[in-house]
């Protein structure tokens, strides 16, 4: 009978005992290359752990920021405090330009277009070359003025030999030398040469004013003269066009080769530097408004924009198909950043008065499409909130949720501890 076998695996022999000893070692090999890693480290999964541990401690939303930090960031607190704000009315506008800075280019007269140094859009100075252009009318009236300019000499020749004529009758007529009659003759055709002489400076000077509406001075008259012939008339007579003041180019017709007619309007200046705000105040609304009043202007393109603009006039005429009546408010645009058409939000306060908690318009900031503040919690530490802002009045903007009255918040440097959290939220997602 045979013995039984047993699996050696089972048993302690030699090579059981060698497999249990080589998973010992694998266990401490791997603990001592850990070790071994962290002080290559120098403990950095240490640090890592501790940070992230210290930043568990402190709620999301919280920025830390040394007190030298602050001040190097130019840091301001201020208390939301309430006041009283005026009601306002909420009204759509639209930017239009002012009426009379909107030149409306047209040559003097007929001619032919020469040069055009502009296009749509440019932004031109005061007096700046727009186009040149021979201008017909022009050109015949500097052949007028010349033909007229050589007669007047020959009326002045005539006058001379006339006045020596009766000059020397004058001493003829001493000695008896020739009758009467001859005498008063001669003095006739000096009187009549001197009308001539009179009555040729009068046509050259309605020539004359003629010409200087398109633009000549009696400078440039004078440096033309019957000698110098058509080369003198084809200079003359080209015009510039010159713009009247400084703006932007907002309708161009005009192309170089063209006859163009006096009727004809070539550009279109507008001055943006000043705009207007066109809006429409219901009837219901008419008795709340007055002119002279600062409106809150918002764009859309310009989110974190505001613009400031003064309520001027408001129509005596009421619109019957919508019951509303036309209201202007003037907005400095020194920069063109509102188009013309641009559609636009207008607040415009009324005489009602409403108390409500402000902050300075600093202190928000946008992350993540929603408006927050930076609250103080403690010399160093400060609180996101999320709030809801109502009306802009001069630097301070209502806060309808998220802060109350009394608590401090960030108000000039708040982008500074905006950074801070986005960098710290970048942090802590990698």
């Amino acid at each position: 009978m045979n013995e039984p076998t047993h699996s050696e695996s089972t048993l302690p022999g030699p090579q059981g005992f060698t497999g249990l000893t080589l998973a010992l070692t694998l266990v401490a090999g791997l603990a001592v290359g850990a070790a071994a890693i962290w002080l290559l480290r120098g403990g950095s999964s240490a640090l890592v752990v501790a940070e992230d541990n210290h930043k568990a401690d402190a709620p999301e939303g919280i920025v830390e920021i040394t007190e030298a930090a602050q001040k190097n960031a130019s840091l301001q607190v201020v208390r939301a405090d309430t006041q009283v704000l005026p009601a306002v009315i909420d009204v759509t506008g639209l930017v239009a330009p002012v009426e009379s800075r909107v030149a409306h280019i047209r040559p003097l007269a007929r001619g032919l277009i020469e040069t055009v140094s502009v296009s749509l859009g440019a932004r031109v100075l005061e007096g700046q070359p727009l186009v040149v252009y021979d201008n017909i009318a022009l050109g015949e009236l500097i052949g007028q003025y010349l033909s007229e300019v050589a007669v007047l000499g020959q009326a002045e020749t005539d006058r001379e030999v006339k006045q020596k004529a009766l000059e020397r009758s004058q001493e003829l007529i001493k000695l008896e030398a020739i009758a009467q009659q001859q005498f008063e003759q001669r003095r006739a055709e000096f009187r009549n040469a001197e009308a001539t002489v009179a009555s040729q400076k009068a046509r050259i000077s309605m020539v004359e004013e003629q010409i200087h509406r398109f633009g000549l001075s009696d400078t440039d008259l004078a440096n033309l003269s019957p000698e110098e012939g058509k080369s003198g008339h084809r200079i003359a007579s080209h015009n510039v066009l010159r713009a009247p003041f400084a703006g932007i180019i907002t309708k161009y017709d005009v192309a170089a080769g063209e006859v163009v007619e006096p009727e004809r309007e070539l550009f279109t200046i507008t001055d943006m530097s000043t705009v207007w705000i066109q809006a429409d105040v219901y009837e219901k609304d008419l008795g709340r408004v007055r002119a002279g009043v600062d409106a809150a202007i918002k764009a859309d393109a310009y989110a974190d924009r505001p613009f400031t603009g003064r309520l001027t006039y408001v129509s005596d005429v009421i619109d019957p198909a919508t019951r509303t009546a036309k209201v202007r408010c003037v907005v400095a645009n020194p920069d063109g950043a509102l188009k013309l058409d641009m559609f636009v939000k207008v607040a415009i306060p009324t005489n009602d008065r409403r108390s409500a908690v402000v902050v300075p318009v600093a202190a928000v900031q946008t992350v993540d499409q929603q408006r927050i503040v930076f609250v103080r919690q403690s010399a160093t530490r400060f609180e996101r909130r999320i709030v809801q802002i109502g009306k802009t009045a001069g630097d301070l903007v209502e806060v309808t949720s998220g802060v109350k009255a009394g608590e401090v918040v960030v108000g000039a440097g708040s982008f500074y501890l905006k950074t801070a959290l986005l960098r710290e939220r970048i942090g802590g997602e990698q």
